[in-house]
C-alpha cells in the first residue's frame, strides 16, 4: 500500500511538472491565433510524418530482433513490433514503464526470459544515448555561430546551480562511493553465507540474465547490420520532424539541418521523466524554433502541439491494436517452447 501511494505521488508530481512546463511554454501565446494556425495547417504532412515514425519503429524492432537472436532465442518481427508499440503506449502514461512493458509482453508471448530481454533493452538504450550525445555534439559544433549563444543561455543556470552546490554534490558522490565499497566488502566477507540463502539463486539468475542481455551488442556477429538499423532509426526520426515542417507557412522553409537540430535538442524533452514528454517537449521545441530559427511563438507552439499530439495518438492507438492482436488474434504458438 505504501509503495502504491509512493508511485501515485511520483506520477502526480511528474505529471504536474509536465503540465507546468506546458503552461510555461504557452502562457504568453495568443490562443486564438494558435487555433487559427492549427485549423489552417496542412495535416497531410503530419500524416506522412506518422508513417515515417512507424518505419523508424519497424527498424527498431529489427534491431531488437538482432539482439534477441544473438542470445539464441527466436522471435517474429510482428510480435517484436507490437511489443515495441505497447512499450511506447505505456510510456505515454507512465515514464520509463514502456521498457518493462515491452519486455513483459514479448516474454509472455514468445517465452523468452524477462531479465534477458530487459538486458537487451538496457543495452540498446545506452547505445542510443551515445548516439544522441554524439548527435548533440555534432549539431552544436557544426552550427556554433547559430547555437553558441543559445547553448550558453540554456546551460548557464544549470552550471551555476552545480557551482553553488559543489560541496553538497561532492559529499553525496563520496557517500555513494563509500556505500558501494562497503557493500562490496560485505559481500566479499559474507559471500559463502549469502550463497546459502534461497533468494541468492533468484537474484543471481536475474543478474546473469541482465548481464547476458547487456553484452549482446558486443557478442553479436551482425554488428554492421545493427549499425545500419541504428542509422535508419535516427534517419527516420529526423524525417518525421523535417517533413511536418511543411504543415505551417512559418516552418515550411526550414531545412533538413533544422530537423536534425530539433531532433537532437527536442529528444531531451522526450527522455524527461514526465508522462509522454508532455510539457518538456513543447518547452524545448518552442525554444528551439523561436530562438534559433526566428519562428513566431504562436507558430512554434502550434507545431509542438500538433506533432506531439499526433505522435501520442499514434503510440496509443498502435500500442492498443498491437496488444489486441498479440493476445487475442494471433494464436500462433510461442517461438521458444
Amino acid at each position: 500500500m505504501k509503495k502504491l501511494l509512493t508511485d501515485i505521488l511520483k506520477y502526480v508530481f511528474f505529471l504536474g511538472l509536465g503540465v507546468f512546463l506546458f503552461w510555461l511554454s504557452m502562457r504568453k501565446l495568443d490562443f486564438d491565433e494558435m487555433i487559427q494556425e492549427m485549423s489552417n495547417a496542412y495535416y497531410l504532412w503530419a500524416v506522412i510524418g506518422l508513417v515515417l515514425a512507424i518505419i523508424s519503429h519497424i527498424f527498431r524492432s529489427l534491431r531488437w530482433n538482432l539482439l534477441i537472436r544473438s542470445m539464441g532465442y527466436k522471435t517474429r518481427l510482428s510480435t517484436t513490433f507490437y511489443a515495441v508499440m505497447i512499450g511506447y503506449m505505456a510510456n505515454t502514461a507512465v515514464p520509463r514503464m514502456g521498457e518493462f512493458m515491452r519486455c513483459g509482453v514479448l516474454s509472455k508471448k514468445e517465452k523468452i526470459p524477462f531479465n534477458a530481454l530487459f538486458g537487451t533493452v538496457i543495452s540498446e538504450r545506452l547505445f542510443d544515448l551515445l548516439v544522441l550525445f554524439i548527435l548533440l555534439i555534432a549539431v552544436v559544433l557544426t552550427q556554433w555561430t547559430l547555437l553558441g549563444d543559445f547553448v550558453i543561455r540554456m546551460t548557464n543556470p544549470f552550471i551555476e546551480k552545480i557551482g553553488s552546490n559543489i560541496y553538497l554534490l561532492t559529499l553525496v558522490t563520496g557517500l555513494a562511493v563509500l556505500l558501494l565499497a562497503a557493500g562490496a566488502w560485505f559481500y566479499y566477507k559474507k559471500r559463502h553465507s549469502l550463497r546459502q540463502l534461497p533468494a541468492f539463486a533468484k537474484i543471481h539468475h536475474l543478474i546473469t540474465g541482465l548481464g547476458q542481455g547487456i553484452r549482446t551488442i558486443d557478442r553479436m556477429q551482425q554488428k554492421g547490420l545493427f549499425l545500419f538499423h541504428t542509422f535508419m532509426i535516427w534517419l527516420f526520426y529526423t524525417l518525421m520532424i523535417y517533413i511536418p515542417f511543411r504543415m505551417l507557412p512559418e516552418t515550411t522553409d526550414l531545412n533538413f539541418m533544422a530537423g536534425i537540430t530539433l531532433l537532437a535538442i527536442g529528444s531531451l524533452g522526450i527522455v524527461a521523466p514526465v508522462p509522454g514528454g508532455i510539457g518538456a517537449y513543447h518547452f524545448i521545441a518552442k525554444a528551439v524554433l523561436t530562438e534559433l530559427y526566428a519562428v513566431s511563438g504562436n507558430a512554434a507552439g502550434s507545431f509542438a502541439v500538433i506533432t506531439h499530439a499526433a505522435q501520442t495518438l499514434l503510440n496509443v492507438l498502435t500500442g492498443a491494436i498491437g496488444y489486441v492482436i498479440m493476445f487475442f488474434v494471433d494464436h500462433k504458438p510461442p517461438s521458444n517452447e
